[in-house]
């Protein structure tokens, strides 16, 4: 494995997450290779297509004509009930939600991505399975990318592949891009996800209703230090940095409110650990709500250039030696 391996974990974000591809494709030119990746929502997205394109041994300069081709707009694809009674304003936001239990459809998403993975030769979780002789020996280093989702039928947090065994479904015959679109199910914005299991049916949702952040999601689970570490990528202000209170008004806006509250309340205690803190990189997105699909050609490369200079921010600091020592207790 090259030197400059790194495991890697993209936060959520919405349209926010054109950031992770200036960060990743910052890392790549710094000379960094990614084993595995994992990703929440919109980290999903750029996840699944960093772990083909490595598949297939492509650059990841790809990562940025690729997302290019994403249009943002058709992310607002109403189902049946919303086209219909879409000019009735809020009241057929209100039926949509009723009756489809979200706005959107996520067809597009799902579509585009199924897409692109296909012309990278992935379809599904059988086509990222890895070998790794120097693994833990568990299965969550079996598959070169990882996707969260939270279910709301049993009330818990799914990783997927890893957990597809749960619900009596053969990891390796499940479609990647099913399993991004339900991890990039927004309460409210899309449609949840209903996975056919075992035991009946499940409803999957935005995997960061959980944990937006699953930066711990590759840590050895032996007693081994690691080969390499994970570093992961977020989406907003640091720690210690708030962003300006933003006006809510409406059943939608304030439905989104309580999601994104929920999202950033379940993350905070293990992202803001120290050790953890250490290895993430901090993406300044400041100015761009996450469900903004309306986000201009000039916003997305500001976000792709601020992605990349948090990169070199971070690694003009970064001493993976010395967080072993610190943070595993492993001599340096």
């Amino acid at each position: 494995m090259a030197a400059n391996a790194t495991d890697l974990v993209l936060e959520g974000g919405g349209v926010k997450g054109v950031g992770l591809v200036g960060a990743a494709m910052r890392l790549s030119e710094h000379g960094y290779t990614f084993p595995r990746v994992a990703g929440t929502s919109a980290g999903a997205i750029a996840a699944a297509i960093l772990a083909a394109l490595q598949r297939r041994g492509e650059g990841f300069t790809a990562l940025a004509e690729i997302t290019r081709t994403l249009d943002y707009e058709r992310f607002r694809d109403r189902g049946r009930v919303g086209r219909l009674l879409g000019p009735l304003g809020f009241l057929g936001d209100g039926f949509s939600l009723l009756l489809e239990s979200g706005l959107f459809e996520g067809a597009y998403l799902r579509d585009w991505l199924g897409g692109v993975l296909g012309d990278l030769g992935v379809r599904t979780f059988g086509d990222l399975r890895t070998h790794d002789p120097g693994d833990d020996r568990s299965l969550h280093h079996r598959y070169a990318l990882v996707v969260t989702a939270s279910d709301l039928s049993r009330q818990r947090f799914v990783r997927l592949p890893w957990d597809y065994a749960d619900y009596g479904l053969d990891p390796d015959e499940q479609e990647v891009a099913d399993a991004v679109r339900a991890s990039a199910s927004i309460p409210f914005f899309f449609e949840p996800v209903t996975l056919q299991a075992e035991y009946g049916e499940a409803t999957l949702v935005d995997g960061g209703l959980l944990s937006n952040y699953p930066i711990t999601i590759f840590d050895r689970q032996d007693d081994q230090p690691p080969r390499w570490p994970t570093l992961g990528i977020r989406l907003g202000a640091l720690a210690d940095q708030y962003p300006p209170p933003q006006r809510v008004q409406g059943p939608v806006a304030l439905g989104l409110a309580l999601v994104e509250t929920a999202i950033e309340g379940s993350q905070a205690v293990r992202a803001l650990a120290p050790c953890n803190l250490a290895r993430s990189v901090f993406v300044d997105t400041s100015g761009v709500p996450s469900t903004d699909f309306g986000i201009t050609e000039d916003e997305r490369e500001h976000l792709v250039r601020a992605g990349a200079q948090a990169v070199d921010d971070f690694l003009a600091e970064w001493d993976f030696p010395a967080w072993l020592r610190d943070c595993r207790g492993a001599d340096s």
